[in-house]
């Protein structure tokens, strides 16, 4: 039974001066580090998954460009996995389940970005494949969404996908409970 870290889209664009800055990006970012750090002390596996846009039209994420690059506070070793994905699910045309596969992974902690998109999507897909997830709430970040013209600040679209998924797809904790049952 391995636990490993999955950390989702945690990419240029998303943080100021990039072409879709998200809303508490720098602190979940800052999260995710102190995860990372957690994960790497204990010498359990880390996966990185990078989103690369291929749609015609795309703003953001686009290939060679510094948008599309893993943020430095989480920036991948070189023995890490980086998984590059084009779809919000990193399942979807990606190695992600067949390394997920070969590791032994039966648990996936989870955290980045976006939390309505990516990690949504992701989370319920391993659930899906039989994985147990944990969500770190305050280790994603999304942003507000407009629906038949009624705008969603993007702490209630936060907390609305993070309901949604604790109790049947995942458990969402914050980083400091996270940190205590992966010791």
């Amino acid at each position: 039974m391995t636990t490993a870290l999955l950390l989702i889209d945690i990419q240029n664009d998303y943080f100021p001066g990039g072409r879709m800055v998200l809303h508490g990006a720098d602190d979940a970012a800052r999260r995710a580090a102190a995860l990372l750090a957690h994960f790497r002390a204990s010498g359990r596996p880390v996966v990185h998954v990078r989103h690369v846009a291929s749609e015609p039209g795309a703003s953001f994420f686009l290939p060679d460009t510094e948008g599309v690059l893993t943020h430095e506070l989480v920036a991948p070793t070189a023995a890490e996995t980086v998984i590059e994905k084009h779809s919000p699910n990193s399942f979807v045309g990606t190695e992600l389940a067949a390394h997920l596969d070969s590791i032994g992974a039966t648990t996936l902690v989870i955290a980045g970005m976006m939390t309505h998109m990516c990690v949504d999507s992701t989370t319920r897909a391993a659930n899906d494949r039989g994985l147990t997830c944990v969500v770190v709430a305050d280790a994603c970040a999304t942003r507000e969404q407009t629906y038949a013209g009624v705008r969603v600040g993007a702490e209630s679209v936060h907390a609305a996908f993070l309901a949604a998924l604790d109790g049947t797809f995942a458990t969402v904790e914050p980083l400091v409970t996270v940190l205590e049952r992966f010791q």
